[in-house]
């Protein structure tokens, strides 16, 4: 059965909260008030009553093994997007002997037979997945598909007539509308929390490669992750992932994956079991006040290039470094995130229009846009490396700056880049081409191309400058 409430206790809502304001209060005393508060709050139990059913816990494991290097989300709980790396002691990294992990979550039912999504997180690298459902009824589930770089991630349990979450439309949403959170933080099942939309369109924050995350003050704490964000209609506007803390715990500041596009990435889960994006192959940034003059801007506007990767289609249409791109299909460009993310809707195979500055002149040039996450995520893997762009989690280390370098998120023992000495935490900031020329890298899109490019010229090592900290050292990592 489908859950959100019906039509009339929406309107019940509503216009009892116009009541409390006084659009529509004619009288006025303490008994009055006092029932319009309670029918208000009757309204939201019956809210949370007909959403709860379709939340499930979701319980995982990993088997760690003696040999491995890895390490991953899954702690006493999933929920570690914020704690620093260097927190964790060196015998997590690698152990002595295989031992179980075990973590936690959340998620909810988004169809009659049985399809759930969660948070990459939480289930990404897991060996078993258990998820325990409103009648207590516990299934194994099948892991359909993952996509770290928005941590979007798809799993389906064996039935046919479960409870499930309408989604709403996270476009509409509006600052200050109402949401309520639902979850199961500390293992404590079925909590529920309510607060507002504080933000919308963060990009920056660094939980993942593709952000557009809705902000909300809605307590949201380990194990929420995965659980979803409702509006007052009972309808799924956002995918609970992670928070912004200090101590571990709620302080106000939680973010959540919009459902417009965690719906468009699950049905490619579903689909093919991958997500596939558009890729231009440049490196990019924000154009700054002290910029905009060199450029012959009157405004700090635009994204500027500053480098194109050979052989990728900003290449092969003809982009430079030094262009200043104003406008994507006619639309003003707003920020290197919001930008990186409207490219990567697109399939790959796309035309898009650019709009552009070049020596003080405004030029359109059209782009077919190659696929993200071919040979570059294939080269990686090879390597026994995993990257990721600006994380929160080491962010806090008092020596790091943003853009800076990259991430190691985990290393593969026996492949090259545990052979060259790398471990989770480092930051590699750059990748040394020649005596004469080293290239600075800040995204995954810029160090994976540099290597490509190295691998394709059938080089056999590259020399990588690394930060452990405050140390920094050069590290030979083979290539072939």
């Amino acid at each position: 059965m489908n859950v959100p409430c019906p039509k009339s206790l929406l309107v019940t809502a509503t216009s009892l909260i116009l009541g409390i304001s006084g659009v529509h209060a004619t009288a006025h005393d303490d008994h009055d008030d006092a029932e319009v508060l309670a029918r208000v709050s009757k309204a939201y139990a019956e809210l949370t009553a007909k959403t709860k059913p379709a939340v499930v816990f979701i319980k995982v494991e990993k088997t760690i093994g003696k040999t491995s290097s890895r390490n991953s989300h899954l702690y006493n709980d999933p929920f570690e997007f914020f704690r620093p790396f260097f927190d964790v002691p060196e015998h997590r990294r690698r152990y002595s002997r295989p031992f179980k992990q075990k973590g936690q979550g959340s998620g909810f039912l988004i169809s009659r037979d049985g399809y759930i999504l969660t948070n990459n997180h939480v289930v990404g690298d897991a060996d078993k997945i258990t998820v325990k459902t409103h009648d207590g009824r516990e299934f194994e589930a099948e892991r359909i598909g993952t996509d770290p770089e928005s941590e979007v991630a798809v799993i389906r349990i064996k039935g046919d007539d479960f409870p499930y979450l309408t989604a709403g439309d996270s476009a509409v949403l509006q600052i200050g509308e109402v949401v309520v959170a639902i979850g199961n933080p500390f293992g404590l099942n079925e909590t529920v929390t309510f607060g507002h939309v504080s933000a919308k369109g963060r990009d920056s924050v660094g939980i993942a490669n593709y952000e557009n995350f809705i902000q909300t003050d809605a307590s949201i704490n380990p194990g929420n992750s995965g659980g979803p964000l409702l509006n007052v209609k009972g309808e799924v506007v956002g995918i609970n992932t992670a928070i912004y803390s200090q101590t571990g715990g709620n302080m106000g500041i939680g973010f959540a994956i919009p459902i417009n596009m965690a719906m468009a990435i699950k049905d490619q889960l579903i689909t093919s079991g991958k997500v596939v994006r558009s890729f231009l192959g440049v490196g990019i940034a924000e154009v700054t006040s002290e910029l905009a003059p060199h450029f012959d801007l009157k405004d700090a506007e635009g994204i500027l290039i500053h480098d194109v990767f050979e052989g990728t289609a900003a290449d092969r249409a003809g982009l430079q470094a030094g262009d200043v791109i104003l406008e994507l299909n006619g639309k003003k460009v707003d920020g290197v995130g919001r930008f990186r993310n409207e490219v990567a809707a697109h399939a790959p195979g796309t035309e898009i229009t650019l709009t552009l500055i070049r020596d003080g002149e405004q030029k359109k040039i059209v782009v077919t846009t190659g696929e993200y996450g071919g040979d570059e995520s294939k080269l990686l893997d090879e390597l026994g490396l995993e990257l990721e762009d600006w994380d929160e989690e080491i962010a806090s280390h008092p020596s790091y700056s943003r853009g800076d370098g990259v991430f190691v998120i985990s290393v593969e023992a026996g492949l090259p880049a545990a052979e060259a000495g790398l471990i989770r935490g480092d930051l590699i900031t750059a990748v040394k081409i020649s005596a004469v020329n080293t290239v600075r890298v800040s995204t995954v899109e810029e160090i994976t191309n540099v290597l490509k490019k190295l691998k394709d010229q059938e080089r056999e090592s590259v020399l990588l400058h690394v930060r452990r900290g405050r140390h920094s050292t050069f590290m030979l990592m083979k290539l072939q």
